[in-house]
């Protein structure tokens, strides 16, 4: 049986040292839970593929498996940027050359097929239902496709969906509440046409609004999002505004409008997620308006004090686990980057202390306005 440590996972492919991102002190979190456990045993004791084994990982929340299955140089494709630094820190801090796991991200197009897919179950089914369109072509009948996720986490859309994009399914037992969904590629299947990118018409514009399938609330206008846009501010003195954690990049949109004299910066750990920002943009304004378009983590590789303002409507969830770490991370990153005098926006739900964060890095804040939902906070770096 795996051994339980704060990061040290042991399965039968080896013990490895593990970690989160955004990293933190006295991480109380692992980087993988009993999901990838089982799916590593079952791959070990049942599998057992040959060295040669062309094997493809899909969301591999922070490279467990992939650093676990290194010696078969497995493809592992991620909408995360997050998922892919954390196996390449995986990787290294395990003494596992690089090259050894190839990374790919959401929208890159697979290439040959496999003998065995692994999947873990997104929070996004959605994503899920992009991934197994994408992956039809590069099944056989003798490849082996095996999802797994907590049983908390696996609806009987799952279920469905596996056997509507794949084929017949079959279920294991649980396993310290994980549970693994087996499905038989059927080759007769016929795949719809992809409904992703969505679009839809921003409401009061001419905009025209497209998502990729893990965009948040690509079907429409979220609300918290129309009523951050009924605030957002003008500043005749402003250079440069952030969209961070930028979704489809409506926020950062609507601001290059109030703000004519701005370059518009979106950035996001989902390279879906940069990639609508970017069509919405240069649909609405062509080559009219420099804007620059970054998939990171936060704002790690931008420059300090280079900007005047920041927006953003931070994840309160990483994946199925809800915190504040990507928040907390956000607001640090938001003070070194911020220019003297530059100011950082945030929404959120009314009851998430982010206003505790705020005091606590920039000495106050002030609200901009509230609702019976949300709360739209504002903080001034003046030292």
């Amino acid at each position: 049986m795996p051994v339980e440590s704060d990061n040290l996972l042991s399965v039968a492919q080896g013990e490895f040292e593990l970690n989160r991102l955004p990293k933190r002190p006295r991480e109380l979190l692992r980087a993988w839970d009993a999901a990838d456990e089982y799916l590593l045993s079952i791959v070990a004791e049942e599998l057992k593929p040959s060295i040669d084994a062309r094997i493809l990982i899909l969301n591999d929340t922070f490279g467990a498996l992939a650093v676990a299955l290194s010696s078969f140089q497995p493809l592992a494709l991620s909408d995360s940027y997050l998922s892919q630094q954390a196996t390449r820190i995986n990787l290294a801090a395990n003494d596992l050359p690089e090259q050894s796991v190839r990374l790919m991200n959401s929208l890159e197009a697979l290439e040959g097929v496999f003998d065995l897919v692994l999947i873990k179950v997104p929070k996004t089914l959605a994503l899920l239902e992009d991934e197994l369109m994408r992956l039809h072509p590069h099944l056989t009948l003798s490849t082996k496709v095996i999802a797994a996720g907590m049983i908390k986490t696996l609806p009987p859309s799952i279920w469905k969906m596996l056997e509507r994009l794949v084929g017949p399914t079959t279920t294991s037992l649980a396993r310290k509440k994980a549970r693994l969904i087996f499905a038989t590629p059927d080759p007769k299947l016929v795949i719809p046409p992809s409904p992703y990118p969505v679009c839809y018409q921003l409401e009061g514009t001419g905009h025209l609004i497209s998502n990729h399938a893990n965009v948040f609330s690509r079907d429409s206008l979220d609300i918290g999002t129309r009523f951050f846009l009924q605030h957002l501010p003008a500043r005749q003195d402003a250079c440069d505004i952030i969209d961070l954690g930028c979704g489809n990049g409506l926020v950062g949109l609507i601001a290059a409008e109030r703000n004519p004299g701005a370059t518009v910066h979106f950035v996001d750990e989902s390279f879906m997620a940069v990639a609508s920002a970017s069509d919405n943009f240069h649909r609405a304004f062509g080559q009219q308006r420099e804007a620059t378009f970054r998939v990171g983590d936060g704002l790690m590789d931008f420059e300090s004090e280079s900007a005047d303002m920041i927006f953003c409507n931070p994840p309160f969830h990483q994946q199925n686990t809800v915190g504040d770490q990507i928040a907390d991370s956000m607001f640090k990153q938001s003070r070194r980057v911020l220019r003297k005098g530059g100011e950082l926006w945030i929404i959120g739900n009314r009851h998430l202390p982010y206003h505790l964060n705020l005091d606590r890095l920039f000495g106050a804040h002030s609200v901009v306005a509230a609702n019976s939902k949300f709360v739209i906070l504002k903080a001034c770096l003046n030292n």
